[in-house]
């Protein structure tokens, strides 16, 4: 059976929690639950060549994600991330700057697995610096025209640039945000603040044939060509809401490209983020039931 190849592009660093610190960026994250549902995914990004860095690279291997598309930065440091959790759960983030994953670059062999890749995966927050900009739009320009190009927007402010992700959308075919972002986005591009006529605006502006709207426990909307499907959220007791995001989006992206039924893959996306919700850190292994994501089956049809 075929395995679906995956690249992810972006920022990879350690989240320092109350807890302690955790393997952290949303793009890592996404990889590691694309592995977890059974895709052959791969990271581009960039740590320092520190003691943070070992431990990144250390902590890959222990969780079977390939190293060999990390670059090494022998001057910048590794990325860290303050992360605090307000009392309704949801993290605020403290990000340093001037680090290794801001000088990301476009080497040979990630262009190759760009080209060989049937979906790609990127964001706005690594191309706040113009090195990693360029780098994740000469990366993304090299993908296939049929292969899934997802941006998953995760806007951080202050770090918010409407040239940024409106360039990043010109360059995708998918987008993922959530209902924090959908306003500012529609509010950026003059659309309508409905949600369901949000995203048919933007997916007509830029050529948009899948788009996820997810709305912490009230559940998520997917579109995708004319299509609708609406979920109402897993219920979760919820230890902290860091990586269900990106997990809804490894489970969104597997499930697209194993054929399934809109429904169905709604569905097992969110019930793999209520997981990540329940656990903390955003990379805890999934359960067996959770991990099997087989192609379109009786089962999943309406």
């Amino acid at each position: 059976m075929k395995t679906d190849a995956i690249l992810a592009v972006g920022e990879v660093l350690w989240d320092i929690l109350p807890a302690g610190k955790q393997l952290g960026g949303a793009p890592s994250n996404f990889t590691f639950h694309c592995r977890s549902l059974g895709a052959d995914a791969r990271l581009v990004s960039r740590v320092g060549g520190d003691e943070l860095g070992r431990e990144v690279l250390e902590r890959f291997r222990l969780l079977d994600l390939p190293t060999d598309l990390i670059q090494v930065d022998p001057e910048a440091p590794t990325g860290t991330v303050g992360v605090s959790l307000g009392a309704d759960g949801q993290p605020r983030y403290e990000i340093r700057e001037g680090v290794a994953w801001d000088r990301i670059e476009a080497e040979a062999a990630a262009l190759e697995a760009a080209r060989r890749a049937d979906a790609l995966c990127f964001g706005s927050l690594a191309q706040r610096g113009a090195a990693s900009r360029g780098a994740i739009r000469a990366i993304v320009g090299a993908a296939r025209a049929d292969a899934i190009r997802i941006l998953d927007v995760n806007l951080r402010h202050p770090r918010v640039d409407r040239d940024v992700v409106a360039g990043s959308l010109e360059r995708a075919n998918a987008l993922k945000l959530n209902d924090q972002e959908l306003p500012e986005l529609a509010g950026m591009f003059g659309l309508s603040r409905g949600a369901r006529e949000a995203i048919e605006g933007l997916a007509r502006r830029f050529g948009l044939v899948l788009v996820a709207l997810t709305r912490g426990a009230g559940g998520s909307l997917l579109w995708a060509e004319g299509d609708w499907s609406d979920h109402p959220g897993c219920p979760a007791e919820v230890v902290d809401t860091v990586g269900a995001g990106d997990a809804f989006t490894a489970a969104l992206v597997v499930g697209r490209l194993g054929g399934r039924p809109l429904d169905a893959i709604n569905r097992h996306a969110n019930e793999v983020a209520a997981f990540v919700c329940s656990r903390p850190g955003g990379t805890p292994a999934l359960p067996e039931g959770l991990r099997r994501v087989g192609p379109s089956s009786t089962e999943d049809r309406p």
